[in-house]
């Protein structure tokens, strides 16, 4: 990865963008009118396109697959990972990397398909302090699916989440950042919105849950501060590819 760190900023984004997207890039950009830096995927050497990825480029970078595929009523574990799962996650990881190395108190990670608020920012450096004082965490969701139920907290605005999909927006604290690399997600890929509720709650999965139990405190915003584009208008680059299958 290319770069300059940057270790005096408080608060710094971070946007997963392919290249070849550079109409997502747009759409994003156009929301973020801030004064805290911005980063795109996109700027960065690094392989996280799964219409590019392959097995020869995996080994190339010592990344390993989870055994993802289950016996299961679930229709996410009951098949194989996709490429696009697998760079969607190769891509957060960047973004994780990078902000360690900028040495920001608060990485904003967000995906390109997410919906902010005109005050996003503004909204955001309110609430951090805020919730810092009240009660420590690693992890702020600003949206997401829940699949199980959250947990409310003394304060209104916040609860704990429960196990929860999506992963267009959340922050991470500096320890969160130094805890989610530790975990080693490049060892045994799985989709990072699977991984991301792991860290900080027992995975429904028992073989996840082994792998990569929680080592997080999480918060999350309620109502949400950022929202996912539907899908029927932005699409999707993580589904919409096909399946791993194993090397001969």
């Amino acid at each position: 990865m290319s770069r300059t760190a940057d270790t005096s900023a408080d608060l710094r984004c971070y946007v997963v963008n392919l290249r070849r997207r550079p109409d997502r890039r747009a759409q994003i950009a156009a929301q973020l009118r801030t004064t805290m830096p911005v980063s795109y995927t996109s700027d960065w050497d690094v392989e996280i396109d799964g219409a590019a990825l392959d097995h020869a480029t995996l080994r190339r970078s010592a990344v390993g697959l989870f055994e993802w595929e289950i016996e299961s009523g679930n229709e996410w574990w009951g098949r194989p990972l996709k490429w696009g799962e697998i760079g969607c996650t190769l891509a957060h990881l960047a973004c994780w990397r990078a902000a360690l190395a900028d040495g920001v108190d608060h990485a904003v990670i967000l995906e390109d398909d997410a919906i902010l608020p005109a005050d996003f920012e503004t909204v955001l450096r309110a609430a951090l302090p805020c919730l810092g004082r009240r009660t420590p965490f690693e992890l702020l969701y600003l949206g997401r699916f829940p699949l199980e139920p959250d947990r409310p907290t003394r304060w209104s605005g916040v609860v704990e989440p429960g196990y929860s999909h999506c992963t267009f927006g959340y922050v991470l604290t500096r320890r969160g950042l130094r805890e989610v690399l530790a975990a080693r997600l490049q060892d045994a890929v799985v989709p990072v919105d699977e991984f991301l509720p792991a860290m900080y709650h027992p995975h429904p999965r028992a073989d996840v849950r082994a792998r990569f139990p929680p080592r997080l405190r999480a918060l999350a915003l309620d109502p949400a501060l950022a929202r996912q584009r539907p899908k029927e208008q932005a699409g999707s680059d993580t589904e919409d590819s096909a399946f791993v299958v194993a090397p001969p």
